[in-house]
Formats: C-alpha cells, sequence, structure tokens
C-alpha cells in the first residue's frame, strides 16, 4: 500500500476546496506570463496565499516556458515545528492536496543515501507548512513532475550544496527554494530590511544574509553557494509584503522572489 502525506494547511494558508484552489493558483500564475529562456531555479515565499501567493506566482511563471519538459522538481524549505539536524526527506509515496496526490521520486532519493547529511524524518514534514504551500504550484503548473523534498535543519551551504548538485539533472529538473523575508518588523523597517537582503542575494552573497532576514535563509545559502560556483545569473522577480495585501502595516512578514538562470 502506497504511503500518503495528507495535507495540514488545507484550508488556512491556502484554499480546501479543489475548484477554489486551481483558480487561485491559475490566476496568480497568469498574473505575470513570462517567455523563455526559463531559469533552472526559483526562490519564492511560503505564506498564506492571501498574503505571498501573487510573489510565488510571478516565479513559477517564469518557469512555465519550459513546461512540457519539466519532470522533477527538488523542493527545500526551513522547518518551523521539528526541528532537524541537515536535510530531512520523506518516506512516503505520495503528498496530497486538495488537487490530488503528487509522487515523490523514490528512487532519486533512495539514491542519496550516501550523502550523511540526508535523513529521513516523517515528523518533522507532518505539520510543515514551507514545503506543502508550494504543492498546489506545482500540481497546476507541472502536472507530470515528480517531487523530491527536503526540509532543511541544521546544516551548512556547503551541505545543501552538495545534494542540490547532486539532484542537479537536465533540462527535467528544476529547483524551488522556499523562504520567507524578514518577519514582524514595521513597514518601512520590513522593507529597509528587505531590500538589503535582496541586495545579498542577487549578490549571491549568503553570508551577508542573517538569521532575521529569511527563515530559510540555510536552503537559500545552499542554492546561493552553487550558483555562485555555476557562474549564473539571477533575476529578481518580486519584493514586497504582508502589508501590500490585507496585513497589519505594524507587524509585517516581508517576502521576495528570485529566478536563477544557468
Amino acid at each position: 500500500m502506497a504511503l500518503i502525506r495528507p495535507p495540514a494547511i488545507a484550508g488556512t494558508f491556502y484554499p480546501a476546496d479543489p475548484a477554489g484552489l486551481r483558480a487561485a493558483v491559475e490566476k496568480f500564475v497568469r498574473a505575470t506570463p513570462s517567455e523563455g529562456p526559463a531559469p533552472k531555479a526559483i526562490i519564492a515565499p511560503h505564506a498564506g496565499y492571501v498574503y505571498s501567493g501573487a510573489c510565488a506566482g510571478a516565479a513559477y511563471a517564469r518557469l512555465l516556458p519550459d513546461q512540457a519538459q519539466i519532470t522533477r522538481i527538488v523542493l527545500l524549505g526551513p522547518c518551523h515545528r521539528v526541528a532537524v539536524r541537515g536535510l530531512a526527506t520523506s518516506s512516503a509515496d505520495y503528498w496530497k492536496t486538495p488537487l490530488g496526490a503528487m509522487p515523490l521520486d523514490r528512487g532519486v532519493l533512495a539514491g542519496l543515501s550516501d550523502l550523511p547529511q540526508v535523513a529521513t524524518h516523517d515528523g518533522t514534514h507532518q505539520q510543515e507548512h514551507s514545503l506543502e504551500v508550494h504543492l498546489p504550484f506545482l500540481q497546476v503548473c507541472f502536472p507530470q513532475a515528480s517531487l523530491v523534498p527536503f526540509v532543511v535543519g541544521q546544516a551548512n551551504a556547503e551541505e545543501v550544496a552538495g545534494v542540490l548538485e547532486r539532484l542537479w539533472g537536465g533540462p527535467e529538473t528544476r529547483i524551488v527554494i522556499s523562504t520567507d523575508l524578514s518577519h514582524f518588523l514595521d513597514y518601512d523597517a520590513c522593507n529597509t530590511l528587505d531590500t538589503r537582503t535582496a541586495q545579498a542575494v542577487e549578490a549571491l552573497d549568503y553570508a551577508a544574509i542573517g538569521r532575521d532576514q529569511a527563515c530559510g535563509r540555510i536552503p537559500m545559502s545552499g542554492l546561493l553557494h552553487l550558483a555562485k560556483q555555476r557562474g549564473m545569473r539571477i533575476e529578481r522577480v518580486g519584493l514586497c509584503n504582508s502589508a501590500d495585501t490585507v496585513g497589519d502595516p505594524a507587524r509585517v512578514v516581508g517576502y521576495g522572489s528570485w529566478a536563477l538562470y544557468e
């Protein structure tokens, strides 16, 4: 019998109704149409769709020119619930949302068994939202794709980069890094700090990004480290915060999205 991770945040971070969820994702992605070339990797936020859906959708729109050839998504995000050492993947065969079940690439995951920084830890995934928020985008944009998911805990940029290097693949594989930016500052302070963070991201200077600047700074640092080694080009897609939609301007969370090109 197949092992399935059920949705943990349907109806809170994103709509639980399948038709409404699909419509929301399609609206976000179609709002900023993009023509090729498509990036190898994107960085996108993981808040509730009412806050960060548009910022994430703009990043996914960059990938659509290669929609037909993308069959594997490597997805990394931070852990908010259960702490882990290294990169924790899942033993499930499928991850489910109201849009259906997305298969995990068990063969690819089995090929990482020699990496000491990679382990299986279902507990850290059970209630984690940083990866699940992205699944409906992946299901709508790449319905034929399999998933290679990791919650990233205590690790360094080199350890994350080592996993990404192993999984890099060709045009069939794309990488998604899930992160929000600053948390719970006022509107102006958020914009100031997030602008500084964006400048560091765009310089591929992961060492300049502190703990208070991005909850997913560790998985993002691994990608930026590898991107610098590979001479990749990075483009800012969006930069906003929760008060730009319906959030309280006295206590906001920042969001950014980027596309990285080989």
